[in-house]
């Protein structure tokens, strides 16, 4: 079977004329309309939407002589009958004709456009199915900058002027499409993900990720996407903060798009801050996707409400580990207050520093607290204790981990107690 060619072109200052009124035709006229397309509708009985698209309306049977000086018609009737005098007129006259849902009877095809007008892309299945070309227009969508009319406005100008520099533009090209992303991956569970940090994390170029990253999220990207490992974990650094920020602009410059994915949420206690700042000094084109906090949504995950009538009017949310490997224990006096919740992270490996400021402070050596582990996860496990039995009870948990403090446990007690 021989293939059929197509050429793609651009038919300026041209009028349609549309045959038919019911749904098949309103999505033609909505196409037509979109694209700033004149065109006439002939038809026994109209959609109420194609008379708010086309003031040009005749209702009546479609008769051949109403063709006149067109030279492109749409048949969206679905009736034989129309088909076959559009047919045997064209025999005779010059007519391009495109038959709805008929691509053999067809001169040319409808093109699912993208809406990146003065730029465009068209793509065709040649009629063999509609929904194949929608899906791959939207995926050339997404590779197009939002700002290209401006640019290309400029471009114009330029050549209006005759200056025409074909490298400096792609190079602009390639800055403009690339695009930094810090991603907020919240608690593990790839059911937890926004959707837009699902969509971007599979359809970026680059994704950059540590050991705080679940397996469950990491198989959500794609075998073509570039993975790069920038793991930091306690004990053991494979790439400082610095280096990590270097290695996204490295991939921004080759005109990459870039996944920093950031456990949690990117702004809490996640350093999402610092990589934002130096993206943007670099100029760079960054944006920011929330993720659930497991500050917030950890305690959760194990029946720990942070506030509740009776038990919590307040919560707090402290990090353990500075900069540099220091501790923060400003924090610690807070316990005193066990109406207010604490939820402390990175704070698994400081318990016996917390007990003894605890002590110093005459903190009440009864107050509940909890260890959340893999908050989300399948290995999430959940112990709760008083503070006094803190440090003996941590030797069992695992990281990643939050520390609960506070009334609220004893809600969570209750809980338990309720459902034997």
């Amino acid at each position: 079977m021989k293939k059929r060619e197509t050429l793609p072109i651009l038919l300026k200052e041209q009028h349609i004329l549309l045959i038919g009124g019911g749904n098949v035709a309103l999505q033609k006229a909505e196409v037509l309309s979109e694209n700033n397309i004149s065109f006439s509708v002939i038809s026994k009985e109209i959609h109420p939407k194609i008379k708010t698209l086309c003031s040009d309306i005749q209702i009546k049977n479609f008769k051949t002589k109403d063709i006149q000086k067109h030279l492109i018609v749409i048949d969206a009737t679905g009736n034989e009958k129309v088909t076959q005098k559009l047919l045997k007129y064209k025999q005779k006259h010059p007519l391009l004709l495109n038959v709805v849902d008929k691509p053999k009877v067809c001169d040319f095809y409808f093109m699912a456009l993208t809406k990146n007008a003065p730029l465009q892309i068209a793509v065709s299945s040649s009629g063999a199915s509609p929904t194949v070309a929608k899906y791959f227009r939207d995926k050339c969508q997404t590779l197009m900058p939002d700002n290209m009319e401006t640019f290309l406005e400029a471009l114009q100008a330029q050549r209006d002027k005759g200056i025409i520099e074909i490298e400096k533009t792609l190079e602009e090209i390639e800055k403009m499409r690339a695009k930094a992303y810090l991603v907020g991956c919240g608690l593990g569970d790839p059911e937890l993900l926004t959707l837009k940090a699902y969509n971007i994390i599979k359809e970026v170029d680059v994704v950059l990720y540590d050991h705080l990253i679940s397996d469950e999220i990491m198989a959500i990207v794609p075998e073509r996407t570039k993975r790069v490992f920038v793991g930091k974990e306690k004990g053991f650094h494979t790439k400082p903060q610095e280096e990590i920020n270097k290695l996204i602009h490295k991939y921004i410059k080759k005109g990459y798009s870039v996944a920093r994915l950031k456990s949690g949420d990117p702004f809490i206690f996640g350093r999402g801050a610092e990589e934002l700042f130096y993206l943007s000094k670099k100029g760079i084109n960054t944006e920011v996707i929330p993720g659930i906090s497991s500050a917030v949504s950890g305690p959760l995950m194990a029946n720990i409400p942070i506030t509740a009538r009776d038990y919590s009017n307040a919560f707090t949310v402290v990090s353990a580990h500075l900069k540099g490997n220091a501790i923060n224990l400003d924090w610690v006096p807070m316990l005193e207050n066990r109406d207010h919740t604490v939820i402390v992270l990175m704070g698994l490996t400081r318990i016996k520093e917390i007990v003894q400021q605890a002590k110093i402070l005459d903190i009440e050596m009864d107050t509940p607290c909890a260890i959340v582990s893999n908050a989300s996860r399948k290995n999430q496990t959940v112990l709760t204790t008083t503070l006094e039995n803190l440090e003996e009870v941590s030797l069992g948990a695992s990281r990643p981990s939050i520390l609960v403090f506070g009334d609220v446990i004893h809600y969570t007690n209750r809980l338990k107690e309720s459902q034997k």
